[in-house]
């Protein structure tokens, strides 16, 4: 397998946590949940763990089917099974994305009472709100930040074409944990919204929905794995610079000037995209590097030597001190609490 194969993004152990939440309400055992989806319960003791976007696919196929509710027990009702597909075929028969959006917006505001899904349009610019309609709890706070995302993965799939957001709205007294949230939507967070939700140009309403029957259905053989990966925006600075350094990160990694040339742009102009796009050069490597470990861990296999030549270490040693600096934990400790339960 290539070294592409385990580079892709990760993601915190506090979405983890935070999707338990209504698992933990029932009264559910939480680690046998976590071991059906292949990940060790022993992460949850590591702020900085992360988990692999199969795992986390995982982890909702094994909530929704327990908990037999498509929102995995977050909101005062259940989301019943099959309300995602059903959404879905709907929506094939709309002309455009904004037909689409009201649509599918409409036929969840009949399921879910704890807040209203609404698109708003004013002076060019479209968004998604969700209107509370109840208190705010942690369980809310993140149904709601899973609806946002869901929708937008959603959103992309229909035109067939990542949706390009001007902002994420995650309000202060809402949002709760969202460190992965730049990340996930690669687009700006907002805390001044009075809703949580996201905006982006008006305009991509009028794109035509592309998908039919057939493609719905291999959807939804990927779904949801197909909405945590498929749409990223591989032109962004980060994402290039990710896919250059890949090539050989057993090999010594190039500077950020190297980058520059390659991707001809001065190391000024570099630094001030990253800085529009929230990240850093050594955060990139760092991030590349933890991934690509994380992959190669769940592979016994590879000694540990083995996996930090592969990611370009002269010794085992610094590579332990870097992965337990990344993670909190050291590989090997790493490796048996993800291999423990296989």
């Amino acid at each position: 397998m290539t070294v592409a194969s385990f580079t892709h993004h990760t993601i915190a152990i506090q979405q983890v946590e935070q999707i338990l939440f209504g698992a933990r309400e029932r009264g559910l055992d939480v680690p046998q949940l976590l071991q059906r989806a292949g990940i060790s319960p022993a992460l949850l003791g590591s702020p900085l763990s992360r988990v692999t976007k199969a795992q986390y696919a995982a982890l909702i196929f094994v909530l929704r089917r327990t908990l037999r509710d498509e929102l995995w027990a977050l909101c005062s009702r259940p989301l019943p099974l099959g309300s995602f597909m059903q959404g879905c075929e709907m929506l094939l028969a709309a002309r455009t994305l904004g037909e689409a959006m009201q649509t599918g917006l409409r036929h969840y505001r009949l399921l879910i009472t704890d807040f209203t899904p609404r698109l708003h349009v004013s002076d060019g610019v479209a968004g998604l709100k969700l209107v509370p309609r109840t208190a705010l709890t942690p369980s809310l706070a993140y149904a709601e930040r899973a609806f946002c995302f869901l929708a937008y993965g959603l959103a992309s799939w229909l035109v067939a074409r990542r949706i390009p957001l001007m902002a994420v709205d995650y309000p202060l007294s809402r949002h709760g944990l969202h460190s992965d949230a730049a990340t996930l939507f690669q687009a700006p967070v907002s805390d001044v919204a009075r809703c949580t939700g996201w905006r982006f140009d008006a305009r991509w309403l009028d794109l035509p929905v592309v998908q039919n029957e057939q493609s719905l259905r291999e959807f939804m053989r990927q779904a949801p794995a197909s909405l945590l990966v498929k749409y990223r925006d591989q032109t962004s600075v980060t994402e290039r610079i990710r896919s250059i350094l890949r090539r050989d990160l057993a090999g010594a990694l190039p500077s950020l000037e190297d980058i520059g040339r390659h991707l001809a742009m001065t190391p000024q102009t570099l630094r001030r995209r990253l800085r529009d796009e929230g990240q850093g050069f050594r955060g990139i490597k760092d991030d590349l590097r933890r991934d690509a470990a994380i992959g190669y861990l769940a592979r016994p296999e590879l000694t540990l030597p083995e996996i930090a030549s592969q990611l370009g270490f002269s010794e085992a040693s610094t590579f332990h001190r870097a992965f337990k600096h990344w993670t909190g934990v050291a590989p090997g400790e790493y490796r048996q609490t993800r291999l423990r339960e296989r």
